[in-house]
Formats: structure tokens, C-alpha cells, sequence
């Protein structure tokens, strides 16, 4: 599907699913997602509450164990390590979680917190660990002080760097962001977003960033992934997915973004009813109980991708590029 060479690839993701076995049935949060993020770059995944964005983005790192599918890591499969070798691998891949509060220990003071993968993994002396995380906390904008502190007493954006910080201190060459802004004001946001792009600079960092705000994601991706229901809809560069968006969901996603101007008038895409239940998705196109162009043979078939341009395919029996 990618135009990509495995070569510029650090991450390829291969007919990826996770489904969970409940009272209620089989829920399919993520069916035969593939996608590949070049090296260096960053990744939007983007979607409405329920599109299964979470979900794969801890599926890949197997916080929660994948279904289906291969998740290939710098030429190794991180779908077939034991837990040795994963816990070695753990070192290369961390998570940014959405929630600063629950995702720091309350009883922990800053520096243990920061510290705690570098202790777990036997990286250093106890001195050179808080050497270490001093010059984390300035990276990230705070106070090396801040270690000596709760959580509790920062504000929601200097628990966001914190958050940061921690991730950081392996050394990772791949981070997954999961909706790491979604929780700040607008400048706070703003400040976080700016961090996160003199990182992957400074740092030669590859990211998934987790986000449901499309404005959000066309400032700091280079690549977005739009999904629906479990499923891609559409995968392409930024600037190409958000000038001419060929799916009629990404369109629906992208006419709902605020302008700057109040004056401006733009076509508004608004979709009826709610996102199905992944208890039982509809058959076919999942996204078609709610498209405006879905005709009887949307029933039948799973969309397969259709090339719009270079690295750009749109999950959609009805696209003509």
C-alpha cells in the first residue's frame, strides 16, 4: 500500500487488529490496519471518540496484546519477541499518555517518576539517574527543583512536560503521543506542540501523534492517518490529505475545523446519527450508514485503498483520483 521503502520506514504496520471478547459479544476496536511512519517523522492518527485511535496506539507498543498482524519495528516484528526481549526493546518505544494526572503517580516525587525507567532497566548510578533527570526537566522547560516536588502541585501543562520528560529518558526513537494536548488551553497547547517539534528535531525522533483536532495535526505532522471505526479511511502527506481530502468522512472531519476569519464562508459537511457500535459494525464500508454518497454495493465489499497521489489512498469504492 505505502510508496514508502522499507528502507525510510521505522515503523510498518501490517493488518494490525485488536478485538476484545466481552458479555456483550466481540467488540472490533482495530481491523487490518497498515500504514508505514518514516523515520524522523511524525504520524497524525485522527478520528472521532470511538475510532479505535487509542486502541491501536497502545496495540502497536502491545501494551495491549494485538489480535492479528505484524508491527514491524527496525526490521524486527515486535508481535513475535518474548517478554525478555520486549523489555529490552521498551527502551526504543515509549508513550506520551493523554492524561497527565492519572498517568504520574500522585505518591511519587518528579525526579522518581522521570527516573523510574532509567532504575528499571539498571541504566546508572543513583547520581548520574538525577544528573540525567535535571537536564530532562530543562529540556523539557522546567526547573531542574521540579524533582523534588509532587505532581499535584503543576499545572496541567508542566505535568503534560513531565509526562514528556519521562518518555524521554531511555532515549526513544519512536514515542507515541496520545491526545497529549487535548486536555490544555489553546496556548498552552500551543507551547507543548512547539516542544514536541524542537524534539523530534534535536532528537531525530519518529512520532505517532494521537489527536481528534485536524487543525492541531496539519501544524505538527507530516503524515495523517484518518480512521473510522477501527478501519483507515484515508492515509496520505498533510498538506496533500487536508488540500484535497478524497474520503468523504476526512472531508465531513476537515469542513467541522474553525476558521481564523468569522467572515468566511465555507460548504459544511454535517453527517447524520452516531459512529456505530464496534459491537456489531456495519457490514462492507463501516463508514457508510452515515456517507453521502454510499449507494446498495457499499454493503457488500471492504473499501480497498485507491492511490489519489504519491503516499496518499483513500479507503473508498467511489473515489476517482
Amino acid at each position: 500500500m505505502s510508496d514508502l521503502s522499507s528502507s525510510e520506514a521505522l515503523l510498518q504496520i501490517r493488518n494490525l487488529s485488536k478485538w476484545f471478547n466481552t458479555q456483550s459479544g466481540i467488540v472490533h476496536a482495530v481491523s487490518n490496519v497498515s500504514f508505514d511512519i518514516a523515520r524522523g517523522s511524525i504520524t497524525g492518527l485522527v478520528g472521532e471518540s470511538g475510532s479505535g485511535k487509542t486502541t491501536l496506539g497502545r496495540a502497536l507498543l502491545r501494551l495491549i496484546e494485538p489480535s492479528e498482524g505484524q508491527t514491524i519495528f527496525d526490521g524486527t516484528d515486535l508481535n513475535t519477541l518474548d517478554a525478555k526481549s520486549m523489555r529490552a526493546m521498551r527502551k526504543r518505544i515509549q508513550i506520551i499518555f493523554q492524561d497527565p494526572v492519572a498517568s504520574l503517580n500522585p505518591r511519587m516525587k518528579v525526579g522518581s517518576i522521570i527516573a523510574e525507567g532509567l532504575r528499571a532497566h539498571g541504566i546508572g548510578s543513583s547520581a548520574e539517574r538525577k544528573e540525567k533527570v535535571a537536564a530532562l526537566l530543562e529540556e523539557v522547560g522546567l526547573s531542574p527543583d521540579a524533582m523534588f516536588r509532587y505532581s499535584h502541585e503543576f499545572s496541567g501543562g508542566q505535568r503534560q512536560r513531565i509526562g514528556i520528560a519521562r518518555a524521554l529518558a531511555l532515549e526513544p526513537d519512536f514515542i507515541v503521543a496520545d491526545e497529549s494536548v487535548s486536555a490544555l488551553d489553546v496556548s498552552i497547547q500551543a507551547q507543548v506542540l512547539n516542544l514536541l517539534l524542537e524534539l523530534r528535531e534535536r532528537r531525530n525522533l519518529t512520532m505517532l501523534f494521537i489527536a481528534h483536532d485536524l487543525s492541531v495535526v496539519e501544524y505538527i505532522c507530516d503524515q495523517i492517518v484518518v480512521m473510522y471505526l477501527g478501519r483507515i479511511a484515508e492515509v496520505g502527506p498533510s498538506r496533500l490529505l487536508h488540500s484535497y481530502p478524497g474520503h468523504p468522512y476526512t472531508q465531513a472531519l476537515l469542513s467541522a475545523v474553525p476558521l481564523p476569519d468569522p467572515a468566511a464562508v465555507r460548504d459544511r459537511t454535517i453527517l447524520t446519527g452516531d459512529i456505530p457500535s464496534p459491537l456489531d459494525p456495519p457490514s462492507g464500508c463501516v463508514f457508510r450508514t452515515r456517507c453521502p454518497i454510499s449507494d446498495s454495493l457499499c454493503t457488500v465489499d471492504i473499501p480497498a485503498p485507491r492511490r489519489a497521489s504519491t503516499n496518499h489512498y483513500v479507503y473508498c469504492r467511489k473515489f476517482d483520483a
